[in-house]
């Protein structure tokens, strides 16, 4: 499904809110939203990690990185698992790796930037927490979508699957 997100705030003005314009879009699909499911970590992927096995049909995972620009939270093969269990998109507060691999993917990821570093791995990190940044809080449960415009949260969903 694609989605405008210039027409969802123009349709829902009162029930939307939109993060400030600071990341790029890395994935192979230019437009995803679903069900938001969150990970607040600190250059460190373990908790993302895992989930990258579950199914994530109709999700988004936010990941808060504290927008750390000193390795990637996500590279191409976790990204690869993502896509193969059906998650929608990934908005990452930090950065990610392996970009051009990335955007051949059946998957939305928006970041901040591109590093080459990988991230730490010692299992430290917060599951279905709200996480704040870009002037918005995502709450897991809430709505996310996502295009090259930007990028609008929502109590509800907006369109119907």
């Amino acid at each position: 499904m694609t989605y405008v997100t210039p027409d969802l705030s123009d349709d829902f003005p009162d029930l939307v809110q939109a993060a400030e314009p600071m990341f790029r879009n890395f994935g192979g699909r230019s437009s995803f939203g679903g069900q938001i499911v969150t990970v607040k970590c600190f250059e460190d992927n373990s908790v993302s990690r895992t989930l990258a096995d579950e199914d994530g049909s109709g999700k988004v995972l936010v990941i808060d990185g504290g927008g750390s620009k000193r390795c990637a939270l996500m590279g191409d093969m976790l990204a690869e698992k993502h896509a193969k269990n059906g998650w929608e998109g990934i908005i990452i507060y930090g950065c990610v790796r392996d970009v051009d691999r990335i955007a051949e993917l059946d998957l939305g990821v928006q970041a901040l930037a591109a590093h080459p570093f990988k991230s730490e791995k010692h299992n430290v990190g917060q599951f279905q927490v709200p996480v704040t940044f870009a002037g918005v809080t995502f709450r897991p449960g809430e709505y996310v979508y996502a295009d090259n415009n930007g990028i609008l949260i929502s109590p509800q969903p907006l369109v119907s699957e």
